[in-house]
């Protein structure tokens, strides 16, 4: 009787397993960049910028070089009204998305704890966001007076709203298992609050963090660009009144170096709280 088990046909040699190891596949999705192609590619950008500029094929008056800009934010560092300029904008940025920003946090933590703070809340940020904050500017100075108040109100109510609708799309995004096993361990609600519900909700909260600078950043210069004698905004506004483009992309410099530093402090504030991702 033959064996069952035996399944190789007469006159073929069985087979033999392949044990050669296989290579590892399941890393995920680990995004890499280079160091130095950002860098060469920039540099061979205003290099073929500062040449189109250098052999006369553009005006400068039109597209000055960067060696012009460069020296222009030279003249402006070395007279002092570069650092005037600068320190006016980043008083007004600062206290503008810190007052948002708190406000934003606790609306948004509301929002998604409490239901009768939701569907208040919900209602009021739907009906109130798609307002450009920079329109409530005039009545604002009207309310507040001319001065630095009107300029921190809109750059708050900028910040505000999108910070609430990051930390309350957070907190829902955390997952309910985690929560309700804390709930069957009888852990109280302020503990679950912070331990569970506030790290769940934090890489929606510095995302929220990152989109609200650059609010403040594009706010801030409409908001002098209107109603200041000083800022980087109402430079710029100058600086294109007087035809001077080089100082106006000066001023423009400035502002993408400013975007960029800040931008940096929120990547080491990320890699710092959320070093367990």
């Amino acid at each position: 009787m033959l064996d069952r088990a035996d399944t190789t046909p007469p006159g073929r040699a069985a087979s033999v397993p392949d044990t050669s190891p296989v290579a590892f596949r399941g890393g995920g999705f680990v995004p890499a960049t280079s160091r130095s192609a950002g860098w060469i590619a920039l540099a061979a950008v205003l290099a073929l910028w500062q040449l189109i500029g250098g052999v006369g094929l553009v005006n400068p008056l039109f597209l000055p070089t960067p060696l012009a800009i460069l020296h222009a934010i030279g003249k402006l560092a070395a007279s002092g009204a570069l650092w005037h300029h600068l320190a006016v904008s980043v008083m007004r940025i600062g206290l503008g998305w810190i007052i948002g920003t708190s406000a934003g946090v606790v609306v948004g933590f509301a929002i998604g704890l409490s239901r009768v703070a939701r569907s208040i809340g919900i209602t009021f940020i739907s009906a109130l966001f798609p307002i450009p904050k920079i329109a409530l500017l005039p009545l604002l100075i009207l309310w507040l007076g001319i001065g630095e108040e009107p300029k921190i109100a809109t750059i708050a109510l900028g910040v505000f709203f999108s910070t609430a609708i990051s930390v309350y799309s957070g907190v829902d995004a955390v997952p309910r298992n985690l929560i309700r096993m804390a709930q069957s361990f009888d852990v109280p609600f302020s503990t679950i609050v912070r331990k569970v519900i506030w790290p769940g909700a934090l890489p929606s909260v510095l995302a929220g963090f990152r989109i609200t600078a650059s609010i403040a950043l594009l706010l801030v210069v409409s908001a002098e660009m209107i109603g200041a004698d000083y800022g980087i905004g109402a430079f710029v506004l100058q600086a294109g009144n007087l035809m001077q483009t080089d100082q106006l992309l000066a001023g423009v410099v400035i502002l993408s170096l400013f975007g960029l530093v800040v931008g940096k402090l929120i990547n080491l504030l990320e890699a710092r709280l959320l070093h367990w991702r």
